[in-house]
């Protein structure tokens, strides 16, 4: 399947109940888990189409940046997941759209345009995986990619304590607590010549948006340890 049938992504009134009900739930038992808090909600765009830029340190952040909005967000996710009903229809309405694995990176990109185009927000990690560590590292530029293409704010995000209740080869969920950081909207400029976007501009905004990651993810680890994670 080359293009995603947004109609399809469970957008009906059921799809958005049980996304609601599945979100409150797990937000619910992360916040006597996780001691989840949240700060900088007023920067979420309460309609049209975003790309949200967070740092990644474990799987429970799809869960936890369900806490920034009650708009569903959309995210990436292996298309074999989608192979049999009704696991493909609730993935879906939870928020998740396919990509083939070991595709190539324009596909994925092309599939994402498809979504924010289709007025929706678009969740992206652009560390490009799980990472370890304090440091926000080297981000690769598809999420400045998008925002240009399609003319919508990066919606920047700071996460921390996650690596601490369930790094990578964690075999369960540690409680302890954990802070969502969001940040103002960074506007892209606006693309060129048809659409066609510079690699210069991506350049740019990529590394105003990690600059920016950094210093939201330390604010978040400040409010979680004191900075003492840190020292």
């Amino acid at each position: 399947m080359t293009t995603l049938d947004l109609k399809a992504l469970g957008k009906g009134r059921i799809g958005f109940a049980v996304y609601l009900f599945v979100r409150n739930f797990l937000l619910f038992l992360s916040a006597i888990f996780l001691r989840l808090s949240c700060s900088g909600r007023e920067h979420v765009p309460k309609s049209g189409a975003y790309v949200m830029a967070a740092v990644h340190r474990s799987n429970l952040d799809i869960i936890v940046i369900s806490t920034t909005t009650r708009r569903r967000q959309r995210y990436m996710g292996k298309d074999t997941l989608w192979k049999k009903q009704p696991f493909n229809w609730l993935l879906s309405a939870l928020g998740g759209f396919p990509v083939t694995r070991g595709s190539i990176d324009r596909l994925a990109l092309q599939r994402c345009l498809e979504v924010v185009k289709g007025g929706e927000p678009l969740v992206l990690y652009p560390e490009g995986t799980r990472l370890s560590g304090p440091t926000v590292g080297p981000l690769f530029e598809g999420v400045a990619y998008v925002a240009t293409k399609c003319g919508v704010p990066v919606i920047p995000v700071g996460i921390a304590g996650t690596e601490r209740a369930m790094g990578k080869g964690s075999k369960g969920i540690r409680p302890t607590k954990v802070h969502v950081e969001i940040g103002p909207a960074i506007m892209p400029p606006v693309a060129i010549d048809g659409g066609r976007v510079s690699r210069d501009v991506m350049h740019q905004l990529t590394e105003q948006l990690q600059a920016e990651l950094q210093r939201l993810f330390d604010i978040a680890d400040t409010k979680v340890t004191g900075g003492q994670s840190r020292k």
